[in-house]
This record gives C-alpha cells, structure tokens and sequence, in this order.
C-alpha cells in the first residue's frame, strides 16, 4: 500500500525559505513520478513540480524559487522553496505515480499524501 507523509511545513515571512519532505513508503520508490501540488483557500489544486528519474518540471509561478528533488536510496522527495511570498500560501501536497514518464501530467497522479501546510505572511 502506497503511503506518503509530508513534513516540514510552517508559517514564516515573506522572502523566507522552507524545505518540504516526502517520506513514500509501501512501493518501490525509483520507478515513480512524483510531484508537488499544492491548494491555496479559495482556489483549485494546481501543480507545482514534479521529478521523473532526474528530469523535473515546475509551475511559472515558482520557477527559479523552487527545487524539486528526490533521494531513491531514502524514499524521500524535497522541495526547497526559497523566496517565499503570500501567494504561495497554502496547502502543500505529494504524489505520486507508477512509471517514470509524462511526470509533468497532473491526472496521472493517483497516491496523495496528508498535506503540510505553508503559511507565508507579508
């Protein structure tokens, strides 16, 4: 059974800089796409990066911000986010989906962790 657990978010200010982690567990972690999602209030769920073998892609809004990154050899996914602003205010995400290709694909994404929240005040 596939599970993911988030960890490390928080609030902080605006300019500041937080790493999010991804602990998969139950599947073989290396064949895997995984992303990064994320879902401010009021608004739908939008894609924010995602990691095929080294390949990775990333939303408009946060290229040259964020970092997505992953370690096979602890089944952990990252996203270093830096220069942070209220817009990327909320809910933040992990996924994951069976098969190293069309990484950038939203609907292939099927396992979905808890969520770790990011609240970036002014």
């Amino acid at each position: 059974q596939v599970q993911l657990v988030e960890s490390g978010g928080g609030s902080l200010q605006t300019g500041g800089s937080l790493r999010l982690s991804c602990a998969g567990s139950g599947y073989t972690f290396s064949i895997y796409c995984m992303g990064w999602f994320r879902r401010a209030p009021g608004k739908e769920r939008e894609g924010v990066a995602s990691i095929a073998s080294l390949s990775t892609d990333y939303a408009d809004s946060v290229k040259g911000r964020f970092t997505i990154s992953r370690d096979n050899a602890k089944n952990t996914l990252y996203l270093q986010m830096n220069s942070l602003k209220p817009d990327d205010t909320a809910m933040y995400y992990c996924a994951a989906a069976r098969g190293l290709y069309d990484c950038n694909l939203d609907t292939r994404y099927i396992h979905w962790g808890q969520g770790s929240q990011v609240t970036v005040s002014s």
